[in-house]
């Protein structure tokens, strides 16, 4: 008996798109659709059994939305060393960059008497 062979399809194509370009495209008309069926749907028909509960340490990091600063996506160049260095810290290296330069900040505002 011979041996079934094994067809793989080819992977699709890798597209590039940076967040900018998700968060700023139009959705499509298939997407607003789907979004408008959730919206009518009763929470109580909402399938929620899949999403396992929060644990403490979870809730302990959570922060309300309307406590958070807005942020913006931006492109800068760091020093090999520095970044390195930040990397070395643990993974959250970029959260790390933006709580550095809020600290430089709130202490040269507290020099000036802001």
């Amino acid at each position: 008996m011979a041996k079934k062979s094994s067809v793989s399809s080819r992977p699709e194509k890798l597209v590039r798109r940076s967040a900018g370009r998700i968060f700023s495209s139009p959705l499509t008309r298939a997407q607003r659709e789907r979004l408008a069926r959730l919206a009518k749907k009763p929470d109580s028909e909402i399938d929620v059994s899949g999403i396992p509960p929060l644990t403490d340490a979870q809730l302990a990091q959570m922060v309300p939305n309307r406590l958070r600063s807005k942020t913006t996506l931006i492109s800068f160049r760091v020093r090999d060393d520095v970044l390195t260095w930040l990397r070395s810290k643990g993974p959250g290296h970029l959260s790390r960059i933006n709580a550095i330069l809020a600290n430089v900040m709130d202490a040269e505002r507290r020099l000036r008497g802001d």
